[in-house]
């Protein structure tokens, strides 16, 4: 039997994933596009809701990977055969054989240009949610000509529940991210006044409807149900805000030193063609049963995690991983042809009993 199985990409849920499997026995190699695997959370400084250090999550996920062979600066160029028998071939021209394949590709940050009326790539203080979080990162937060800014604001839900640029869907993680930034603004410059504009507040997860609390009792940030339909710089290259107030129906102006475009999550498709996988509505990864195949692609033998099939936080990202490697072993082990006394079989052929 072919022990081997390929992991492509290596942000949270690649990690976690490739961890287990090597708990199972399995042999894994991990397929990264970037220099250094940790995806997304090498940008970033802290998560929510508890403020963990990102560094710490990576760390602790690079931990756990064991004898992983990792192949960064790779992609995936052409995927031959079927499980358990795969060939697939990289940017390197290596080719290798493996019994299963998980996608964990992860997402793309939405491009804020494509909302004009809200000045990115114009306006010198207008910047995006991952621009903002490695000024925290280094405390840094000031305008671009090195002042600490007054006045903040967030714009919730850049580039999701949009239907003018085809992303309907919501990101579900920008809401409880502007807090979080926010509330790191106010810690680093406590004077600064902090404007959240949002559709809705949506705040789902364990902590977060705490956090949302806890930014305006104790850090005085403030919410404003808001849809802003123009922003222009003023001669000291503040910002004028032209909005609405979808309170009472009213509108509204306000002026601010900085502003934030909190960004959503994009599908990251690049291997549907290659991997021969359909797409949801949302240009995400289709699973091939939203209730209770979540980790399942449409083709046998390849499996999905992570952000590949739709926004999620961190540690969701981490258990969807570990779940789809579950779902590996328990593919793998209930074929007859995939069978061994070998390959650390007994932990194989339990991790499937218990699935079942």
């Amino acid at each position: 039997m072919n022990k081997q199985v390929l992991v492509i990409g290596g942000g949270p849920a690649g990690m976690a994933a490739a961890g287990k499997l090597q708990d199972f026995g399995f042999h894994v190699v991990l397929i990264e596009k970037q220099a250094e695997i940790g995806g997304h959370l090498n940008k970033w400084y802290k998560v929510f809701p508890d403020f963990t250090e990102a560094s710490e999550i990576t760390a602790n996920l690079k931990a756990g990977l064991g004898n992983t062979r990792i192949l960064n600066n790779t992609t995936v160029t052409e995927i031959q055969g079927s499980a358990p028998n795969f060939q697939v071939t990289t940017s390197t021209g290596e080719k290798i054989e493996v019994a299963a394949i998980l996608v964990s590709t992860g997402y793309k940050h939405f491009d804020a240009t494509l909302k004009e009326e809200y000045g990115y790539g114009i306006y010198d203080n207008c910047i995006n949610s991952v621009e903002l979080d490695a000024m925290l990162k280094t405390k840094t937060v000031k305008t671009r000509d090195g002042k600490l800014p007054k006045k903040v604001a967030m714009i919730h839900c850049v580039g999701s529940r949009d239907e003018k640029v085809n992303n309907n869907y919501c990101s579900r993680v920008c809401c409880t991210n502007a807090i979080k930034v926010a509330i790191e603004v106010k810690e680093q410059i406590p004077d600064c006044e902090i404007y959240c504009l949002y559709m809705d507040i949506r705040v789902f997860g364990r902590g977060y409807e705490e956090l949302y609390r806890t930014s305006q009792q104790e850090f005085g940030v403030q919410f404003l149900r808001g849809r802003l339909s123009e922003a222009s710089e003023k001669k000291d290259g503040s910002l004028l805000l032209r909005l609405e107030d979808t309170l009472t129906a009213k509108p509204m102006r306000l002026t601010v030193d900085l502003l934030v475009l909190m960004v959503g999550m994009e599908g990251n498709s690049e291997l549907a063609e290659v991997a021969g996988l359909s797409l949801g509505c949302d240009r995400f990864y289709a699973t091939s049963h939203l209730q209770y195949s979540n980790n399942h692609s449409d083709r046998a033998g390849i499996f999905l995690a992570g952000a590949a099939t739709g926004p999620k936080a961190i540690m969701e990202s981490i258990t969807d991983g570990r779940s789809a490697a579950a779902e590996i072993a328990s593919f793998l082990a209930s074929n007859p042809a995939n069978l061994t006394a070998n390959m650390n079989g007994q932990a194989v052929t339990k991790m499937a009993a218990s699935l079942k």
